[in-house]
This record gives structure tokens, sequence and C-alpha cells, in this order.
């Protein structure tokens, strides 16, 4: 999962750079192996990453994070855009919902309806929280398909 956030970063590294947005990557946790389609995932994280540099002002930052809460690894893209009323974050994920921030930029609504649809296939999860610092932030929870106390090598991680 990684390398897949490396790869989606990558891809949008251009458009970030022409609004004067940094994307910053951090891995705290290599991900242990996780099942699962790897362009399906490539996809969803794209499209939270593309969300994240439509919604963040110019001269600011995107940040995806790898990390591990116990047995739970977490993938984190957090904007520092307008983020996401309380109000609306249960229906962000419905196909064609356009949250009241969202509905003066470019769009259909379908990113989110597919990152769910994605997240749902693999048996994951997907929260939308505040991001610290303002903004918007989407966790994809991934319980590990294996328990092992120690880290794994990159060898041993696969999407």
């Amino acid at each position: 999962m990684a390398q897949v956030l490396a790869e989606a970063a990558e891809l949008y590294e251009p458009i970030a750079e022409d609004k004067s947005i940094r994307i910053c990557l951090e891995v705290t946790h290599p991900f242990p192996l996780l099942t699962g389609d790897r362009d399906l995932l490539f996809e969803a994280v794209t499209n939270l990453i593309d969300n994240a540099v439509k919604f963040t002002p110019a001269c600011s930052l995107v940040r995806l994070e790898v990390s591990r809460r116990g047995a739970i690894c977490i993938l984190a893209v957090e904007d520092t855009g307008p983020g996401t009323p309380p109000a609306e974050r249960d229906q962000v994920f419905r196909r064609f919902y356009r949250a009241e921030p969202a509905r003066h930029t470019v769009g259909n609504g379908l990113g989110l309806g597919l990152v769910a649809a994605i997240v749902e296939l693999h048996g994951f999860q997907a929260v939308i929280t505040d991001a610290p610092g303002g903004g918007c932030g989407f966790e994809i929870l991934c319980p590990a398909t294996i328990d092992r106390g120690d880290l794994p090598t990159a060898a041993d991680m696969s999407v």
C-alpha cells in the first residue's frame, strides 16, 4: 500500500505543483500483507488525492500517511481545504452527492462513491474526519490479513 500511495502521489505531483501545493508522504509503519486488487486500490487512492489537490488552496499542503493503530493499517489523505461539514459526512460516499463546498468546483460526485465501493469490496472501511490544522481527512482502515509481531520487509508487502 505504501508503494501504491507513493505512485499515486507521483502521478498527482505535476497537478499539485501547478497550484503550488506540496504533497508530503509519510510512511510511519509499512503495511503488512494485504489481499486486494492493486489497480482498484490505486484508483481509490488517486480519487482521494485528486479531491485533496482540488480542494486545497494554492501554496498549501496535501499530506499522505501510512500508519498503524494496533492490527489496523491506515492510509490517510489530508488536505487544508474547506473540509466537509459533519452533517454531510454520512452522505459524501453516495454516488452523485456533492457537499456544499464542492458544488462550485468541477466534478460529478462519483469519486468518493467509487472509493467507498472499492474499500467495501476489499472489506476495508472509509472514514472522513477533520484534518489537523483544518481541511478534510480521509482514512482507509485496513485490517491486516496476517498477524505478525515483526514489521514486514518490502518483499512481504503485497497489494
